[in-house]
């Protein structure tokens, strides 16, 4: 193969490992594109293409989150990765940790890691590089990482919830959350809710919040079935889909603009938690993005009619 066809061969693999390291699908695309610059100005051809395309796009991605995690403790309320509607690396032997990953909850747990051990993290317990590639995209003895990966893993483990619920019964629980989402079943909705439910949302302060961070099955079936009805009647659409690996849903203005994402939690038989993306910046590279302000101003007139 030519290097450009190398190179594209590997693109899915590159961009997962770059987005489960930034959390940014914009910043991923960026640092994929910045490995293609490196390759193609490579005077040499490498003896293992793959081994040097995920240290050079991690190498750039350590970089990019170093200087990502200073703008992001200055962010407006509470930060959540771009939302990912399909992961474009596909490895059915690793189709567990590939799909465990990119979860809402996965990444917000790898935040808390440095950019190194995020870095270890990833290249080796989601992506099962051996420990000498690892070491050479991170630029550390094998011993290091070894370390780094044992002090990541440990922080994961500590994060994770104990049981996570099988992939057809949390299909089916989704939906029918969203059956009841739609037709404003207070009553169904509060059943499908954990107790101590959390309802959150990431604006950066560029989008208004359908309530802030929101606790209880109480309050969240409330507040969902306080909105969902009007913003139906505007022309609204729920239009569930996968996001980050999870039962999740955009909700589209009239004109098919995208309003928000919303990613489920599910264990235990019950929502857990519910994660919304309002910030506009973070969902444009799922199509156009709507005046979130205006549709909420008009579904609040729906409200009181």
């Amino acid at each position: 193969m030519t290097p450009a066809e190398e190179f594209e061969h590997l693109r899915p693999l590159l961009f997962s490992i770059a987005y489960r390291i930034l959390g940014s699908v914009s910043e991923a695309e960026d640092a994929v594109q910045e490995t293609w610059l490196r390759y193609e100005a490579s005077p040499t051809r490498a003896a293992s293409p793959k081994a040097f395309l995920s240290a050079t796009v991690s190498r750039i991605a350590i970089d990019v989150l170093r200087s990502a995690r200073v703008r992001r403790e200055a962010y407006v309320g509470q930060w959540f990765p771009e939302p990912l509607l399909t992961d474009p690396y596909e490895d059915p032997a690793r189709a567990a940790e590939l799909a465990d990953s990119l979860s809402m909850a996965a990444l917000l747990l790898l935040e808390r890691l440095s950019p190194l051990e995020r870095a270890v993290f990833v290249l080796r317990e989601v992506f099962g590089f051996g420990f000498g590639d690892v070491a050479s995209a991170v630029g550390r003895s094998e011993a290091a990482c070894r370390q780094l990966a044992v002090r990541a893993r440990r922080h994961m483990d500590a994060g994770r919830a104990r049981f996570a619920a099988d992939r057809r019964e949390r299909a089916e629980l989704a939906e029918r959350f969203f059956d009841a989402f739609r037709e404003g079943d207070f009553d169904g909705l509060r059943a499908l809710l954990a107790a101590d439910v959390r309802m959150v949302g990431d604006s950066g302060g560029k989008a208004p919040q359908w309530g802030e961070s929101l606790f209880g099955a109480e309050k969240v079936a409330r507040l969902v079935t306080a909105i969902v009805g009007p913003f139906l009647r505007i022309g609204g659409v729920v239009e569930t889909r996968e996001v980050n690996g999870q039962p999740g849903a955009i909700l589209r203005d009239r004109d098919g603009k995208v309003v928000n994402t919303l990613a489920l939690d599910i264990l235990d038989g019950r929502v857990q938690t519910i994660r919304a993306v309002l910030n506009p910046d973070k969902l444009t590279h799922l199509g156009p993005v709507a005046n979130a302000w205006a549709v909420v101003r008009e579904t609040n007139r729906a409200r009181r009619r």
